[in-house]
């Protein structure tokens, strides 16, 4: 049985890092969580380029470590190696540091490693067994529809993830890249304990319906791409946009890294850094902190290939944006 523990009772747990609870659930997220997308490595068509095992590994246990304790997996990430890689930390932690997990379902590659949409019950019934299998545990915290595509699909698919937690198999379900409309079909069928959106200073879209809709309804919200893929970080040049493996898929299928984009994010960064380091700390950590500014936000997911990133970016955990920092930040975007 995975084991779920919870911070107050835990002595290694670092309890500087704030938790919120996620909506309706009994589960508390540490504010910043770990996100393994990366950890997949290379060889499909939406990879962060090659990845050491055990450096992913060792990121999971430091974060564990700094107080995070919730990871973000999902079975498209790699092609299932991402769910393995968490797997093994899992394993290696043991049940008392063990963290909570949530994964994904929907995605499915063909041969060439191409992610394509499937929502059929089949296919999903499929994908949780899975899971379960390369995870390595009885119980899966949070499963979540990674995207509503086919769109007709997600009714039937959201019932043979409510029909799984009855079952045991999973403990709350949640959903990523919905909208309004979308929530209110499947919540007819069983409650959603969360909504995975994109949510960053250069992605704003879920702060005109979505939060607030979420908020009424008791869904929690775990934002992905705070920093923006990087974007959103000190380290963010021209140079090292141009050092990009040919196989990250930033620097190939992401317009933000490519012109006139390239440039309009690289005058943000510049913006952002006096802000940030006249507080004492990075543009990651302030990008982070400035979405958690927002009360409906239960935690942002941060991606991380080394101990060291993830040693920087949990300091937005203890930094909570000022009147002021809010206002500066707002006037540059």
């Amino acid at each position: 049985m995975l084991f779920i523990f919870v911070p107050s009772v835990s002595p290694w747990f670092n309890s500087r890092m704030q938790t919120r609870k996620l909506g309706y659930t009994d589960l508390h997220f540490s504010v910043v969580g770990l996100g393994a997308w990366a950890m997949g490595g290379a060889g499909y068509k939406f990879s962060w380029g090659q990845q050491d095992d055990d450096d992913s590994v060792k990121t999971i246990h430091r974060a564990v470590e700094l107080g995070v304790n919730w990871v973000d997996t999902a079975a498209i990430y790699g092609l299932g190696h991402s769910e393995e890689v968490v797997g093994r930390a899992l394993r290696e932690l043991g049940s008392r540091q063990r963290p909570i997990v949530a994964t994904k379902c929907g995605r499915r590659w063909d041969e060439a490693g191409t992610p394509y949409g499937i929502l059929k019950p089949d296919s999903v019934r499929k994908e949780i067994d899975e899971s379960l299998q390369r995870l390595g545990v009885d119980v899966i915290d949070l499963y979540q529809m990674h995207w509503p595509q086919p769109d007709e699909d997600i009714e039937g698919a959201w019932q043979v993830m409510a029909d799984a937690v009855k079952a045991g198999k999973i403990r709350y379900i949640g959903v990523c890249n919905y909208n309004v409309a979308q929530l209110k079909r499947v919540q007819a069928i069983h409650p959603v304990a969360s909504l995975q959106p994109p949510y960053s200073m250069l992605v704003r879209g879920v702060e005109d319906e979505l939060l607030g809709y979420c908020a009424a309804n008791a869904i929690g919200v775990v934002c992905y791409s705070p920093m923006q893929k990087g974007i959103l970080t000190d380290k963010f040049t021209r140079d090292w946009v141009a050092s990009l493996a040919k196989d990250d898929h930033r620097s190939q299928l992401d317009p933000r890294f490519q012109e006139p984009e390239l440039s309009k994010n690289l005058a943000v960064v510049d913006g952002l850094k006096p802000i940030a380091q006249k507080a004492g700390h990075t543009v990651a950590q302030l990008a982070i902190a400035w979405v958690l500014r927002r009360p409906e936000v239960t935690s942002a997911i941060v991606g991380a290939r080394r101990p060291s990133q993830i040693e920087e970016t949990v300091g937005a955990g203890d930094w909570t944006l000022s009147e002021a920092e809010i206002d500066a930040v707002n006037a540059l975007l």
